[in-house]
């Protein structure tokens, strides 16, 4: 019988560890072109638009630190588990002030939180990643993000064997943004940020070894539509607050839509496509 995830992680404390960046305009504007956006959504000196930082601050390892699965081998907050698999399952952030391009920043990330559960396909490790993030000795934003690792293949994931790439899901907010994800989407992504697992690029590897029926729509870029309509609907009002949940992978092909509800002070924001209507859901308080 295998030994608990708790075990593994019992003396497990990662030290701390501080990053740089200068905040290019450069890969914002890389984003806003694959969005198709007419325009950068921010450039020098500009608001960074919430969780447009995760194109930052990234690490680039040698080809050799990778794993099968294209994931890191090893790294200060992967958790030490036999036979790792990684998913992200969501976050918060708290927003003081918005980070600015162009503006050399600092990131401080920490382990917050390591957490086993009992989930339908076995045990569970839930870790929790804490982000301050820097500028000018003051801290703009406090972000958590919640990584959920199991070890092994666990029981048979439960996804559609087969994909509509034809039906279109239907809106319930007057907030809405459409989106139809293809391979070429999912590559360009990947590269903004520095993200390798195989499941957005490797079919073969998808369905024979990970279950899925297609590549998977990244979980990043399923929050960070989710936002776009906050700040195309309300450029004016800043986004102090925001907590988002991912439930259900989508794939390529599959036609998206980031729906929004606004009401006094905040908005309620999910990800849907024709077979699900809550594929991820977000919770924004604003200014």
């Amino acid at each position: 019988m295998p030994a608990p995830l708790a075990s593994y992680v019992e003396s497990w404390q990662p030290a701390p560890a501080t990053d740089e960046d200068a905040l290019s305009p450069a890969p914002a504007a890389a984003l806003s072109a694959l969005l198709d956006l007419p325009d950068a959504a921010a450039k020098s000196g500009d608001p960074l638009p919430p969780l447009w930082q995760w194109l930052y601050f990234l690490h680039w390892p040698a080809q050799q630190a990778l794993g099968p699965d294209g994931h890191l081998r090893d790294a200060r907050f992967l958790p030490p588990i036999p036979r790792r698999r990684r998913m992200f399952a969501g976050g918060r952030s708290e927003i003081t002030e918005p980070l600015r391009l162009g503006e050399p920043a600092e990131r401080v990330s920490s382990l917050a939180a390591v957490a086993p559960k009992q989930g339908r396909s076995g045990e569970l490790l839930f870790v929790t990643e804490r982000q301050e993030f820097r500028q000018n000795g003051r801290i703009c934003l406090v972000e958590e993000q919640d990584i959920v690792y199991r070890s092994g293949d666990g029981s048979a994931p439960r996804h559609p064997s087969t994909l509509d790439d034809s039906a279109v899901p239907e809106p319930e907010g007057p907030w809405q943004l459409r989106l139809h994800p293809d391979e070429t989407l999912l590559f360009r992504f990947s590269a903004l940020t520095a993200n390798a697992h195989r499941i957005h690029y490797d079919t073969p590897y998808c369905r024979d070894t990970e279950g899925y029926p297609g590549l998977v729509v990244h979980g990043p870029l399923l929050a960070l539509l989710m936002l776009e309509p906050v700040r195309r609907n309300a450029p004016e009002r800043q986004v102090r607050s925001l907590s988002y949940r991912l439930h259900r992978p989508a794939f390529v092909g599959e036609h998206l839509l980031a729906d929004g509800t606004p009401s006094a002070g905040h908005a309620d924001l999910h990800i849907a496509t024709h077979r699900e209507a809550r594929h991820a859901t977000a919770e924004v308080t604003l200014a």
